[in-house]
């Protein structure tokens, strides 16, 4: 059966829905705080960059999503691609406008910058392998950081996920069987990742957390990874579950390199 292919008319009107609907959120969310004129602020500097790792993983995620539905109803491919890949730019960015108006904030360019790459890291190996073969992936470990500034960083473990970047790590998951010959014998689940994190980031200013006494350091890791999308069902059930999974790393071993402590072993890291 013919299906008819999707007007993109109605990603355009999501896509507006949520924005007027986040600009009414921030307008609530704000209302007993003072507002400012829309400004710029350049924090490309602050949290060791893992803020805007968390941009591209958002935007990676959603533009990916949205190409996957898009291909579903019908659509076009390319127009697939094109339309769904925008999807983590419209629905990251208008984030910037709430920041622009709080006198303590202000809208960041380099956020912006990073939702984008976000979304053209999925449009490009869409348009270059009509699937995604690296996933960019999420990982939390809870740390004694936020302690110490917990209106910061987290009172509880669910502020903590969003909030403290000590225990955030991001990661590109590498789906290696792609890559190879469809008769390899290595094995589909098995992926290779890339990590990186920062640590004794208490102050988002550099100078601020050096006075502290503290000295916030880069960690790069290198682990393996379950590629869940590998595994085969017919479920329905477990193929939604196995999407939602897929977007975050799964616990494994991992070497770490970082300047304080040079090569470092994890027999377990989350």
């Amino acid at each position: 059966m013919h299906t008819k292919p999707l007007s993109p008319w109605w990603l355009v009107s999501g896509a507006a829905a949520y924005t007027g609907s986040l600009i009414a959120l921030g307008e609530t969310w704000y209302q007993d705080q003072p507002r400012s004129s829309f400004h710029w602020f350049n924090d490309a500097r602050e949290w060791k960059q893992v803020d805007k790792a968390g941009h591209f993983w958002g935007a990676f995620h959603e533009s990916r999503l949205g190409i996957e539905a898009l291909k579903k109803a019908g659509l076009p491919e390319k127009k697939a691609i094109w339309y769904g890949g925008l999807l983590g730019i419209v629905l990251q960015s208008p984030i910037e406008y709430l920041d622009g108006r709080s006198p303590d904030y202000g809208a960041s360019a380099t956020d912006l910058v990073a939702n984008a790459a976000g979304s053209f890291a999925v449009i490009g190996q869409q348009l270059a392998w009509q699937e995604t073969r690296i996933m960019p992936k999420f990982s939390f470990h809870s740390t004694r950081y936020a302690a110490i500034r917990p209106n910061i960083l987290g009172k509880n473990w669910q502020e903590q996920l969003l909030k403290d970047y000590n225990g955030q790590t991001y990661w590109l998951s590498v789906d290696v069987a792609k890559f190879l010959p469809k008769a390899s014998a290595y094995p589909k689940w098995l992926n290779l990742v890339l990590g990186y994190g920062a640590e004794e980031i208490v102050y988002h200013d550099p100078d601020a957390n050096r006075l502290a006494n503290l000295s916030s350091y880069r960690q790069y890791y290198l682990s393996v990874d379950l590629n869940w999308q590998a595994i085969p069902t017919k479920s329905r059930f477990l193929k939604g579950t196995f999407a939602v999974l897929s977007v975050f790393k799964f616990p494994a071993p991992a070497l770490e390199y970082n300047r304080r402590q040079g090569w470092k072993m994890h027999g377990l890291y989350f």
